[in-house]
């Protein structure tokens, strides 16, 4: 399974991004998809992520700033992105979990990261 994201870029403070993600390859169902973000030198931690009830779950730094959103018939989730702050900056990853198609092997999976910067 693989995944792709795009929407990163360099915002001033106050500014908006939308970040995406697709998911492709041998997927049989996806339980959660969702969001994780790594500061310099820091472990990964989730920003914010859709369950497979659709409950969502996010950090508490981002709440009231971030949505996530999911399409599940096209294996895709969305960031929605507001208000930024300079201590957003990371790099973002999008991130998978399920079943193989034709199995019930799970997967996990990450996609390659993007880089959002906020200028003050």
């Amino acid at each position: 399974v693989t995944l792709v994201e795009s929407g990163g870029g360099l915002v001033h403070a106050g500014g908006s991004l939308n970040l995406s993600c697709a998911a492709s390859g041998a997927i049989g169902s996806i339980y959660i998809m969702g969001w994780f973000r790594q500061f310099p030198g820091k472990e990964r931690e989730l920003v914010a992520r859709v369950n497979k009830d659709d409950s969502e779950q996010y950090e508490d730094s981002v709440k009231g700033r971030f949505t996530v959103s999911r399409d599940n018939a096209k294996n895709t989730v969305h960031l929605q992105m507001t208000s930024l702050k300079p201590e957003d900056t990371a790099v973002y990853y999008c991130s998978a979990a399920g079943l193989y198609s034709g199995s019930n092997s799970p997967f996990g999976a990450w996609g390659q990261g993007t880089r959002v910067t906020v200028s003050p």
